[in-house]
């Protein structure tokens, strides 16, 4: 047997854990000072709690408005939009692809009478929208901005984020239409057109969630996230835009798993890879250096097995994302291995945040943590581990091209297999799952999509198309065709095409004939 004083403890990681941590060598600028390890602003929560999401949307834009109602008036600061999965590869509802998908993982969006039904009584003016979405990201921009005009609202004025982050799609997630180089474009096209129509809008959200999601680990979720952020910045910079202009729109996307301290540690070590980064790709406006992030409790960590445990597990999450710094946060639902999350599911999750900022006095000062031996030591460690990944990725020649060779996806999937092999060995101890393991009989309500909603959304299209000016569409469509073609930017023809009432598959099929797809 291993004796305990032999037994080598390790982050999730795999980075080592001395048995004391007693010095460091070094100290922090404080918060809000470059590089910003210890927060972007200086007085972090005491003058501005983190934004309060909750990711939503399924079924119909009708059912998914109902839950938006219902979170605001519960207190959430921020909606959260899921979107279906024939919404985010670019198929209408009454394609033949889109069957069996339909409403199921998120809310069903066809055409901007969808979008203009799903934020019925909301101003968008007044509340800031979080859309996760990526191949299709620059279609439902278009709608969002069309419904604010009608609104009329100021479109300077208008806030929110758009996910916008392809290659992580290539890497780990799936929902790719378009091949890398002009999926790229349209990113771009969105930078160069939201700074000079959208300025208060986030282009993107260099997302690492997926990227854990898919079995990375935290260092590789750092330094996965932060490569593709260089390549889109890259990309700007090569279409002539100024990085102190669209590096103040650029967000990140992290998940928060259960290894406490090593999850705060990276989300420190985030800040100061990018600022650093950033300065040296030739940044100097303070705001072009800050990564300000989005964090969401980690999906893959939800147990089917005793699913009330994991609200424990969301709870330390969301307080790691909290000491690390986030700007924006959303709680899983404890239901969410299960099914979607119910109403009380999505009442639980939203009250956890607010008991954390309310009643846990976390809040009461910056970087709480700061200082701390082990943290600031582990902060170091991952950091390292993380540009050390990033520099191999740079001698191959960059993300784009550790995608395109596959060398990216096939580093996750071996840090994936390790982890379920550490699973299935008991060498890691999941409660309920591997230890700690009772006969267990459901009695928790599950959400049911209705199947029927396929036919509901069809009819919506039926209904549209014999109403709307075909021959405007049919000219728009050929605008929009003509710009692919070209050099323009694709965004003021896509938005002429929303505001013509145009299916959401029609214009990425347009795209479609130019741009073809990609082949993984």
């Amino acid at each position: 047997m291993t004796s305990e004083k032999s037994k080598k403890f390790t982050t999730d990681s795999g980075m080592e854990i001395r048995e004391v941590y007693s010095e460091y060598s070094h100290q922090n600028p404080n918060p809000g000072e470059f590089p910003y390890t210890r927060g972007v602003r200086k007085d972090m929560y005491r003058g501005r709690l983190w934004t309060m999401r909750q990711y939503a949307g399924f079924s119909t834009a009708e059912e998914s408005n109902k839950r938006y109602h219902y979170l605001l008036s519960q207190g959430t600061t921020g909606l959260s939009v899921a979107f279906d999965l024939p919404t985010q590869i670019g198929y209408d509802s009454d394609d033949k692809m889109s069957e069996g998908e339909v409403g199921k993982v998120g809310v069903a969006i066809d055409s901007l009478e969808d979008i203009e039904t799903l934020f019925q009584g909301i101003l968008l003016q007044d509340i800031t929208t979080s859309m996760t979405i990526n191949a299709t990201a620059s279609i439902l921009l278009a709608m969002y901005v069309a419904l604010a005009k009608k609104q009329g609202a100021d479109l300077s004025k208008i806030s929110g984020t758009i996910q916008n982050d392809i290659l992580k799609e290539y890497a780990a997630r799936g929902t790719y239409i378009y091949p890398v180089r002009p999926s790229m474009r349209i990113i771009t096209d969105v930078f160069e057109w939201c700074s000079k129509n959208l300025p208060r809008w986030n282009t993107i959200s260099i997302s690492g969630y997926h990227i854990r999601e898919a079995g990375s680990t935290a260092a590789q979720e750092l330094a996965f996230t932060l490569a593709n952020g260089k390549s889109y910045v890259l990309a700007a910079k090569e279409k002539g835009l100024d990085i102190d202009i669209f590096g103040k729109r650029l967000s990140f996307f992290f998940n928060s798993h259960n290894n406490f301290f090593e999850e705060i540690a990276k989300f420190r070590a985030a800040r100061k890879i990018w600022a650093v980064m950033m300065k040296d790709m030739g940044a100097t406006a303070p705001e072009a250096m800050m990564l300000r992030f989005h964090t969401q409790t980690g999906g893959s960590t939800l147990t089917a097995q005793q699913p009330e445990n994991n609200i424990a597990r969301v709870t330390l999450q969301a307080m790691a994302a909290i000491l690390g710094g986030t700007q924006s946060l959303h709680t899983n639902g404890f239901d969410e291995a299960l099914s979607l999350p119910t109403e009380r599911a999505a009442r639980i999750a939203l009250r956890t945040q607010q008991i954390i900022a309310f009643e846990s006095g976390v809040t009461a000062t910056a970087d709480p943590l700061g200082g701390s031996y082990f943290l600031e030591a582990l902060t170091d460690d991952i950091e390292k581990e993380a540009l050390e990944i990033m520099k191999s990725m740079d001698a191959m020649g960059g993300s784009v091209a550790c995608i395109e060779n596959g060398w990216m996806q096939a580093e996750i999937a071996k840090s994936s297999y390790a982890a379920q092999r550490a699973i299935e060995s008991r060498e890691k101890t999941i409660v309920g799952v591997n230890e700690f393991q009772i006969t267990e009989t459901s009695d928790i309500q599950l959400l049911k999509v209705d199947d029927n909603i396929r036919l509901s959304q069809i009819k919506k299209i039926e209904e549209l198309k014999s109403k709307r000016d075909s021959e405007l569409v049919e000219n728009v469509l050929q605008k929009l065709q003509a710009a692919a073609m070209g050099n323009d930017n694709l965004m003021p023809p896509i938005i002429e095409a929303v505001e013509a009432y145009c299916t959401l598959g029609e214009i990425a099929g347009k795209l479609r004939t130019v741009f073809g797809e990609f082949k993984g």
